[in-house]
């Protein structure tokens, strides 16, 4: 295994794990969404039952407090788990690029081994020919 084929791989790994990153972050960014939902209906939840009785409308005041509270730290989450979610894909496009920079060296250095051998062959198949033609030729 030469040296860009280990950078290659380590590259890749790296990028996996930006990857797993980013699918974490989503999944986090997604969690937090799906909260703010349940608080909401948990909102209405209680509205209508503020409504219902009078007990609960002395309460609900404190409850909309402590529930406004949550959904803007809530809000905070969600927005700097969104700029950490753009962050990830800035590296990840960075790891893609840098994976790709080395494949198409590696590619690259490949083709030109190819290019050289089949220049060797051809140079040796043209030194055969012209010994052959030598050979042949009346003295």
């Amino acid at each position: 295994m030469s040296a860009i084929d280990s950078l290659i791989r380590l590259h890749r790994y790296k990028l996996d794990e930006k990857r797993l990153h980013l699918a974490e972050l989503d999944r986090l960014a997604e969690r937090l969404r799906n909260e703010g939902v349940r608080l909401e209906q948990e909102l209405v939840h209680e509205q209508r039952a503020a409504a219902a009785s009078a007990e609960a409308r002395y309460a609900y005041g404190n409850f909309a407090k402590d529930l406004n509270a949550r959904r803007a730290k809530l809000k905070s989450s969600v927005t700097e788990v969104e700029g950490q979610i753009v962050a990830a894909r800035e590296a990840l496009a960075e790891a893609f690029q840098e994976v790709k920079r080395y494949e198409i060296t590696a590619e690259n250095r490949r083709k030109h081994g190819r290019l050289v051998a089949a220049r060797r062959h051809q140079i040796e198949q043209d030194e055969v020919a012209a010994q052959l033609f030598r050979r042949r030729e009346p003295r």
